[in-house]
């Protein structure tokens, strides 16, 4: 899949994920720019940087009234610190003193979480109305960078998994409001290993630990994510929009079938019979072998 000759805008394009998406469009023959608020520590070779906060709504329209055309929109910028949704200052106690203390860090909460949704939806949504125009005359595309954390509980990042399943919605309505000029898609992400894994999964143990729960064993590396975004920008999914398409190496394996031991016995039983079963063909083959059938 080829991208010669289109320009493509990622946000958040400067690291971990970010990074992988750039380097693929790169590789595809795409020119590049990538924004972000602060630069890459080692620059991407091929690769155009602007500086750009996505939550500052007139930074975000100066920089896409200063391009001369956008065939492409990934927005990729986003995440979240863990931050559980009770306060993290509200001691026990009682008093007036008490009672301000609790209003005082509920509402740095509620701010805070309040922010994890601008970056994570309405950010997206103030990209991709400044790039709107661009698109439309390019008959562009737009793939907008989702997580499982959408459509699964997500203790410790609920505001960042409301924000996700917020953004696929509006992925899909855009893709009904701007069609047939453009094409609006999500990538809905499992786990990737990026620099900061270590902050989510602890050392590498733990990140071991953590890509045995994935059914390929591994977790996704920012290259897979890549070349997903790439084959949805391309015109191999010319007719795809409004989609969702999940790079989670098959989800997470159900941690109640480790935990249930209902059909234990009967597994092992069942293996057990397999095996006898195999012993016995297998007997069989030998004895029709030494008859002389011609199998």
């Amino acid at each position: 899949m080829r991208l010669n000759g289109k320009l493509a805008v990622i946000t958040g394009g400067t690291r971990g994920v970010g990074a992988g998406i750039a380097r693929a469009f790169i590789e595809a023959g795409a020119e590049v720019v990538t924004c972000a608020r602060h630069p890459p520590e080692v620059p991407l070779k091929g690769a155009e940087f602007a500086p750009l906060d996505v939550r500052d709504p007139d930074a975000v329209h100066r920089f896409f009234a200063e391009l001369p055309r956008v065939d492409v929109l990934v927005n990729n910028a986003g995440g979240t610190p863990y931050r559980p949704l009770t306060g993290t200052g509200t001691g026990a106690g009682t008093g007036a003193g008490t009672e301000d203390a609790t209003a005082t860090a509920t509402a740095t909460d509620a701010r805070r979480h309040a922010r994890v949704i601008e970056l994570n939806l309405t950010a997206p949504l103030t990209v991709s109305l400044a790039a709107h125009a661009h698109l439309r005359r390019a008959r562009g595309a737009i793939v907008m960078i989702g997580s499982v954390s959408g459509s699964r509980p997500s203790p410790g990042s609920a505001a960042y998994g409301a924000a996700k399943a917020g953004l696929e919605h509006l992925a899909r309505t855009m893709a009904v409001e701007w069609a047939p000029e453009i094409r609006v898609n999500t990538l809905v992400l499992g786990m990737v290993r990026t620099e900061l894994s270590h902050l989510h999964y602890g050392d590498d143990h733990g990140i071991a630990a953590v890509a045995r729960t994935v059914p390929l064993g591994r977790l996704a590396d920012p290259s897979d994510v890549g070349d997903a975004a790439v084959f949805l920008a391309s015109e191999a999914a010319a007719y795809i929009t409004g989609a969702s398409l999940l790079v989670h190496g098959g989800g997470e394996h159900p941690a109640f079938l480790d935990a249930a031991t209902a059909n234990r016995e009967q597994t092992t039983a069942g293996t057990h019979k397999e095996k006898t079963a195999d012993t016995d063909e297998d007997k069989t083959a030998d004895a029709d072998k030494e008859k002389g059938d011609p199998r």
